[in-house]
């Protein structure tokens, strides 16, 4: 039961990074070893979670097409927590400041006079630019880089129009990404853009395909995690035989 002379607690938004536990930051595994409790999303791993054995765990994870948990709730049960728990953290995949809803919770934290902080994890579109070993900008070829998502909540409206980066990163695109192409040829891209498609970037099942945006529009097989899809220039393999045409299937990473 809350005490309601007892102060509420402290909220730490943290980053869990691309899904590899050992990708944490040295910050944010030393808060969730002090966590009382963890509100966690549906991709943080188990050996993640291993960083906090001492914490009530509470899955409020949201996973596109299958059952998930209110926004709302969340919001609602972040608030609760804090005020049961001295050290609550709000561990999310990725970076929290990035297609995190960080703005929602933490409107509701201040709405509720509870102390947070953020701390930083690193991005899907790092690792996975990482995994591929082709970075995202590269000298005389692309120095400007735009992340975006075509998932929207059900009353916004779908933007049609593209970022004009030399290099874009969609986030959870293996269902939009064949619109994407689409959009981008009509805007002037050429079609044989370079494409990397990268699931599950960090872990141990993750999975890679090079293609091309003409390839892309024809659309993407069914996967199993997170998808991202890398588009530009830049991403032209070093290696002429890598980078030649291949089918569209996600291809194993040798490791």
């Amino acid at each position: 039961m809350t005490d309601p002379y007892q102060p509420p607690g402290k909220v730490y938004l943290i980053g869990a990074g691309p899904g590899a536990a050992d990708l944490i930051t040295v910050r944010g595994a030393r808060l969730l070893a002090q966590a009382d409790a963890v509100l966690h999303d549906a991709l943080v791993t188990e050996e993640m979670l291993a960083y906090c054995p001492q914490a009530v765990k509470i899955n409020v994870g949201k996973r596109c097409g299958k059952k998930s948990t209110a926004q709302r709730f969340i919001n609602k049960l972040l608030v609760n927590s804090a005020r049961k728990y001295q050290t609550v953290v709000r561990l999310k995949g990725g970076d929290p400041m990035l297609f995190g809803r960080a703005d929602e919770e933490l409107h509701a934290l201040e709405e509720a006079g509870i102390e947070y902080k953020v701390v930083p994890g690193i991005t899907a579109a790092l690792a996975a630019a990482s995994a591929v070993g082709v970075p995202l900008t590269r000298r005389g070829v692309a120095r400007s880089v735009a992340f975006f998502t075509s998932s929207t909540a059900p009353d916004e409206p779908d933007q049609a129009k593209l970022p004009d980066c030399d290099t874009l990163v969609q986030y959870m695109g293996g269902r939009e990404a064949a619109l994407t192409a689409q959009r981008l040829l009509e805007q002037g891209r050429s079609a044989r853009t370079p494409v990397v498609v990268v699931e599950n970037a960090s872990l141990p099942e993750q999975r890679i395909l090079r293609l091309d945006l003409r390839t892309l529009q024809l659309g993407l097989p069914a996967a199993s995690g997170p998808v991202l899809v890398m588009i530009g220039e830049a991403l032209a393999s070093r290696n002429v035989a890598l980078h030649a045409q291949q089918p569209v299937q996600l291809l194993a990473c040798a490791r």
